[in-house]
C-alpha cells in the first residue's frame, strides 16, 4: 500500500515536472531558474494534495528536508534576481 501511494506520488510530480517543461518550451521561455521554481510549485502542491489524514509515513517526513533545500535554493534565486535588478551602486 505504502509502496502504490510513493509511486503515485512520484508520477504526480513528473508529470507535473514533465508539464510545466512542456509549457515553458511552448512559451521559449525555457531556463533553469523557471523550471526549478515551476517543478518546486508543483512539488509543494503535489504534496499537500497526497498528504495522509492519519499517519505520515518515515518517507514523507524525508519530504520536509527537500522542501527546506528547495525553499533555501529560491530564496537565492529571488536574491539574485534582485541583485541583477538594483543598479550598480545601490548594493
Amino acid at each position: 500500500m505504502a509502496t502504490a501511494r510513493r509511486e503515485r506520488f512520484i508520477r504526480a510530480q513528473l508529470a507535473w515536472m514533465l508539464g510545466a517543461t512542456l509549457v515553458l518550451v511552448l512559451l521559449d521561455s525555457l531556463s533553469y531558474e523557471l523550471v526549478f521554481v515551476v517543478s518546486l510549485i508543483g512539488f509543494l502542491v503535489v504534496v499537500e494534495l497526497t498528504a495522509p489524514v492519519a499517519v505520515t509515513p518515515a518517507w514523507r517526513r524525508r519530504l520536509l528536508w527537500l522542501i527546506g533545500g528547495g525553499l533555501v535554493a529560491f530564496g537565492y534565486i529571488v536574491v539574485r534576481r534582485i541583485l541583477d535588478i538594483l543598479p550598480p551602486g545601490v548594493f
